[in-house]
């Protein structure tokens, strides 16, 4: 029997891009599965019996206790005797890599979704980056979830083109049908604007992610500010405003009675139902779940040109690619979806047939399931 580890900082994490494809290995092999995140007792809970969960405590950024973390794996990678680790997320990235090659794990499995370097300046920018390819040369296999993340890496030197790989079309975790279910957006559509009291008749721009600067949230609500219109705005997901937030900008949209902030959701699909375009103005992606998300519901899409995004979408044909942090050229796109009325209702069409035919959750389970017995040799 093997025994596969998935490893990483948060919990959430696991829950969002990890344990629908630990059920389906388990549903298809005799494996023995682990989870090693920092501690969360709901998250526990929730596990099925057959997933082992270990908390590791881990934190974001670079923190001293970052070495205790790391020998902490090392010793649960020599007990366990694991044949294959997982891992993904900056930190727990560095510490499994780490812990894996000094506990001599024979595959050291780097889901590279992300990177977050893109994301810096300066110095700071170049020891992330340092960071990042160190984590690839410790790692056996390397595995982005988009294919202009692996050119990318590639061009910059992280790992030579002899290392990594995208399983299939690319996403972390492919695209739930039953959840994200068309047939059900009528439903949904109504229910939301409703509860958000947006007219049934309005054009309504969406965003789902974190309220963050990288998520290019400066952008959309100064592109959207500049629309100056009868439509309306809907940002779902958690607040993390800092100072790198216009203050000013988001002051103003926290009172514009047309942008809806509603925090975090499990029903993403029935939010992305009442919108009519969906943007992801962001500066770093590993792929952009979003966006595929969206299209499935049949909303076309804005994003802007980074690896990720440009991978989950055609450009005029199911969204429009902008340029990133600009905008005026968002603006114009949201001008453009909006005013096209023909050329809208093709992308809408478009997206769906994409989504479903390019990102089907299960799916893409049987391409990892088959790259992760290839990898462990069955």
């Amino acid at each position: 029997m093997k025994k596969i580890c998935f490893v990483t900082t948060i919990s959430a994490t696991l829950s969002s891009f990890v344990v629908e494809t630990a059920k389906c290995i388990h549903n298809n092999t005799d494996w023995d599965i682990t989870f090693i995140c920092n501690y969360d007792e709901k998250f526990e809970k929730s596990l099925p019996e057959y997933i082992h969960y270990i908390s590791v405590p881990m934190e974001r950024g670079i923190r001293i206790a970052g070495v205790k973390a790391m020998l902490e794996m090392k010793k649960i990678f020599q007990r366990e005797k694991f044949d294959l680790i997982q891992y993904s997320t900056p930190n727990a990235s560095l510490y499994a890599s780490m812990a894996g090659k000094l506990a001599h794990v024979p595959v050291r499995l780097y889901c590279q979704w992300g990177l977050v370097f893109v994301g810096f300046q300066g110095l700071k920018r170049k020891i992330f980056q340092m960071e990042e390819k160190y984590v690839c040369h410790l790692s056996t296999h390397i595995e982005p979830d988009s294919n202009s993340n692996l050119r990318f890496a590639h061009e910059i030197g992280l790992y030579p083109k002899s290392k990594g790989s995208v399983i299939w079309n690319g996403s972390a975790c492919g695209v739930n049908l039953t959840k994200f279910d068309i047939s059900n957006k009528e439903e949904y559509r109504k229910d939301i604007r409703e509860q958000l009291d947006i007219p049934e008749d309005a054009f309504v721009y969406g965003f789902v992610g974190r309220i963050t600067r990288d998520k290019g949230i400066n952008e959309l609500l100064e592109a959207y500010k500049k629309l100056n219109d009868d439509s309306y705005l809907i940002m779902v997901g958690r607040s993390e405003v800092d100072e790198t937030i216009n203050q000013e900008l988001y002051t103003w949209a926290s009172k514009n009675e047309k942008i809806k902030f509603t925090g975090y959701t499990t029903v993403v699909e029935q939010y992305l139902s009442a919108m009519d375009c969906y943007i992801l103005p962001s500066y770093r992606e590993g792929f952009g779940m979003g966006v595929v998300e969206a299209e499935a519901m049949g909303v076309p899409v804005i994003v802007t040109d980074i690896p990720g995004p440009i991978d989950a979408m055609i450009d005029n044909e199911t969204g429009i690619v902008v340029q990133k942090a600009d905008v005026e050229s968002l603006y114009n796109a949201m001008i453009s979806i909006r005013e096209d009325k023909v050329r809208y209702f093709a992308m809408a069409e478009k997206a769906h047939d994409f989504a479903v035919n390019n990102f089907e959750q299960k799916q893409l389970f049987s391409y990892i399931l088959e790259d992760r017995k290839k990898l462990l040799g069955e």
